[in-house]
């Protein structure tokens, strides 16, 4: 499950999505979640099904690929969908002891699932097709304008960067340190949950160790490149806007209005 998680990673392939600017994807992504919470009928949702279908297709990434990132959540998904099928108020369609299912909650249910399985999706699509570079690059010129209030926005944009870039990494090595204790004859699967949580406790002190250590190798690499922050740093790549980045710009807003209009016929 652990190399099911695919937010951090970058899958590299030629592809629209992935020539367009940082900035944009930024923005898209943003405008995409806010669109999942704007919709409040089905007609919303399979705009926002499109609209993601689409996305997919031209960023060339696998969508198997996109899928197993949702391996993870699977837990967090069902406590979701369970919370707001059994205690939704409305019409009841099924009771058996404490429990009731209602034709609210069902709703509910679904449109709470679809939500958290867009926004991971979504958010893979972002990461997916954006390097770590560009996505340094992207959040900096996005929040430029709040240097003006002495904001460090190089700096805060470089450990967004680097704490994403992390989630793989750090990930990869629990899959190694887990490994390296079964074979040593550690169990990590058998038992009840608490037991199995137990088990995990092992893999901390090693895991927290591994990610000091590649902190502070991080950290002397930049003072080596004499790094000293966002001040009088020019970059090899300067982000510019081109045609297609601007026509991505035109699509969005004709996705959200059409979210927004939706929910207002909704009504």
């Amino acid at each position: 499950m652990i190399r099911d998680i695919t937010i951090g990673q970058y899958y590299p392939a030629d592809s629209i999505l992935h020539r367009l600017d940082p900035r944009v994807k930024f923005i898209g992504t943003l405008i995409f979640l806010v669109s999942l919470f704007v919709s409040n009928k089905w007609e919303g949702y399979v705009l926002a099904t499109t609209f993601l279908g689409a996305m997919i297709l031209i960023s060339k990434v696998p969508f198997g690929f996109m899928v197993k990132g949702l391996k993870p959540i699977f837990m967090i998904l069902l406590i979701t969908v369970a919370f707001n099928l059994f205690l939704t108020p409305g019409n009841i369609l099924v009771q058996f002891w404490i429990f009731k299912i209602t034709d609210a909650g069902c709703l509910q249910a679904g449109k709470m699932a679809i939500r958290l399985i867009y926004l991971i999706i979504g958010s893979s699509v972002m990461t997916l097709t954006t390097t770590p570079n560009q996505l340094t690059d992207g959040l900096e010129k996005l929040m430029r304008p709040l240097a003006k209030i002495k904001i460090p926005v190089h700096e805060i944009a470089m450990m967004m960067s680097i704490a994403l870039r992390f989630i793989p990494i750090l990930m990869e090595e629990t899959d190694k340190i887990m490994k390296a204790q079964i074979a040593r004859g550690a169990d990590f699967e058998s038992g009840n949950l608490i037991k199995k949580a137990k088990a995990l406790i092992p893999l901390l002190v090693p895991l927290f160790i591994s990610a000091f250590r590649r902190a502070n190798d991080l950290a002397m690499a930049m003072e080596a490149r004499c790094y000293h922050g966002g001040e009088g740093r020019t970059q090899m790549k300067p982000l510019r806007y081109a045609s297609r980045d601007l026509a991505a710009y035109g699509i969005m807003l004709l996705y959200l209005a059409g979210s927004i209009v939706i929910r207002i016929l909704g009504r």
